[in-house]
């Protein structure tokens, strides 16, 4: 077992003392100057646009009303209806 250990620690010696100082990090990979730069907004902030920017994509967003509604009644079927919390 000690020499198990040993030859480790050598190994990881000669890792440290081979590897660059200033490894090579491509800018889109996790560490790269430009990763997660570009922000995709979630699907929630389309619910606040307004009618007349709605209004520029009727189709797109009437197909989205409807999945909405499907959504919604599938959620209802797998877990049902949420419960109504008393008014305070």
């Amino acid at each position: 077992m000690r020499i198990v250990k040993q030859l480790l620690e050598k190994g990881e010696d000669e890792l440290f003392k081979k590897t660059h100082y200033q490894p090579l990090k491509f800018p889109y990979s996790p560490g790269g100057i430009a990763y997660e730069r570009v922000v995709r907004p979630p699907d929630w902030v389309l619910d606040y646009w307004h009618p007349l920017e709605k209004a520029q994509y009727p189709d797109y967003f009437a197909r989205r009303e409807q999945r909405k509604k499907e959504y919604i009644e599938l959620w209802e079927k797998t877990y049902g209806k949420p419960e109504e919390s008393p008014s305070h």
